[in-house]
């Protein structure tokens, strides 16, 4: 039986800062652009002069362990439409 994901409580969207890690001399602040299941995808947009040739060698980007995230602002996450699961349903029936 496969485990199943540990609920991680980020979203894309959400504002976040990560503690420092590597290159980084600083904490630094950015958006998340995809959540993995230990990690997450940062889009780096505030950080200290000090760090900007790392961002820049990095490409404004950042994997980091999201025990190291904290959330600023949460990204508002949609309510499901019902009508899509049934028109996804109903798909599978016509196989």
């Amino acid at each position: 039986m496969a485990d199943l994901p540990v609920e991680s409580g980020l979203h894309v969207g959400d504002v976040v800062t990560a503690k420092k890690f590597g290159p980084f001399e600083h904490d630094f602040g950015g958006e998340l652009e995809k959540v993995y299941e230990n990690s997450a995808l940062v889009l780096i947009d505030d950080y200290n002069d000090g760090d900007s040739m790392t961002v820049s060698e990095m490409n404004r980007r950042a994997v980091v362990k999201n025990a190291d995230i904290k959330v600023i602002k949460a990204a508002p996450v949609p309510e499901p439409d019902p009508d899509e699961e049934d028109e996804d349903d109903s798909d599978d029936n016509k196989k």
